[in-house]
């Protein structure tokens, strides 16, 4: 991977030249994607964490969510803006035990902190930007595939993911079933509803109305469209969240001393949704934003197999689903639908008063459904 600078672009992406961190490339070549059009050479970005043993079936494939990368583990640093996602679940005796289990994650087909995306290079030595196509779930597992190969791993242990990782690892199962031993799919679905497409129409309309945004192109001019971005995150997190937590953290009242009434001033709740658009600036892209937002309003397991209930038929490894008791984005009745269309399903909840972002903070639920999940069998025996 080169290292040689690059201007810096109105854009919280990786860019080469940026610090690597704990990232290792490859590249998987040209891939055909499923709503037409071609990307000639697509790089991903992936970490890894433990040993492949010599069977090659210890391996774990962890998927990340919207504004999620490969970097489930670990401290903030130079080449990555942020900690572990989900620190604390990788490492000597944890959930994913680093002396048992190979733990792959990469950066999604469209993202932008290391996989080809829209912030990436096109050939013509240009940024990507309006000109990156559609991509949908199945083209990200169709590339993660890709890597598996070329890794030597022929089939997963397990692989698992939250929300839109959660998609990808259905999506897994159902394309690959005889790559797949055992599938976790957590605070997600089978398919994108009606009211999830709605959510996300107002964000993807905040960037795209963002005069910044300038079509897309906005990677040369020095400013990009942060407003927007901020408006589409304060949009998203609300849903991650849950009525009641909002309720009993923020109540009415105001930020500090200032006054609503009046003054001009803001909620505490404001502050805290003004506070998560300022974060996502300083470590996204806008258009990988809106990349990965359509491709989750395209996810439908059922397209072109006969529907959901056919399709997840499909699966013959184990299937562990997980909601979130509080979610609202996401809510239990579609890991409902999940659990009963594959009979050896087991579907287990997490209680949290959090919603949707349960899955990323109940780390002791989480950890333990995991645990049992990618345990083996000698360890299986210990657990229970």
């Amino acid at each position: 991977m080169t290292t040689t600078s690059s201007p810096r672009l109105s854009t919280g992406a990786w860019r080469e030249g940026d610090p690597v961190g704990d990232r290792k490339f490859v590249s998987v070549g040209a891939v055909a994607l499923e709503a037409g059009g071609r990307l000639p050479d697509v790089t991903v970005a992936y970490e890894t964490w433990g040993r492949l043993n010599e069977a090659r079936d210890n391996a774990i494939l962890v998927e990340h969510a919207l504004t999620g990368d490969s970097h489930v583990s670990g401290p903030a640093g130079a080449g990555h803006a942020t900690p572990g996602w989900w620190d604390g679940l990788i490492g000597p005796g944890c959930p994913f035990d680093v002396e048992t289990h190979f733990i792959v994650a990469a950066n999604v087909l469209g993202g932008c902190q290391g996989t080809t995306g829209p912030a990436s290079t096109a050939p013509d030595g240009r940024p990507w930007g309006s000109r990156f196509p559609f991509v949908t779930i199945r083209d990200q597992v169709s590339v993660e595939a890709r890597l598996a190969d070329l890794l030597g791993i022929q089939r997963w242990s397990a692989v698992l993911g939250g929300s839109m990782g959660g998609m990808r690892s259905l999506e897994w199962a159902v394309t690959h079933p005889d790559r797949v031993e055992t599938a976790i799919v957590l605070a997600s679905t089978a398919y994108a509803t009606a009211e999830q497409i709605a959510w996300c129409q107002p964000q993807l309309l905040a960037i795209r109305s963002d005069p910044a945004f300038r079509g897309g192109d906005y990677y040369e001019h020095g400013t990009g469209p942060e407003q927007g971005l901020g408006i589409a995150r304060r949009i998203a997190h609300v849903t991650y969240r849950s009525e009641l937590e909002l309720h009993e953290r923020f109540g009415r009242l105001p930020q500090g001393a200032e006054q609503p009434l009046g003054g001009g001033g803001r909620y505490a709740v404001e502050s805290y949704l003004d506070h998560h658009a300022g974060k996502i600036a300083g470590r996204f892209d806008a258009n990988s934003y809106l990349v990965l937002t359509e491709a989750m309003n395209s996810h439908d397991v059922g397209r072109d197999r006969g529907g959901v209930t056919s399709a997840l038929r499909q699966i013959t490894g184990r299937l562990v689903v997980a909601s979130v008791d509080s979610d609202r984005l996401y809510p239990p009745r579609l890991s409902d639908e999940i659990a009963a269309a594959v009979p050896q399903a087991e579907h287990v909840s997490i209680s949290s008063p959090y919603g949707h972002d349960g899955f990323l903070i109940e780390t002791e639920q989480v950890g333990a459904i995991l645990r049992r999940a990618v345990a083996r069998p000698a360890e299986a025996e210990e657990i229970r």
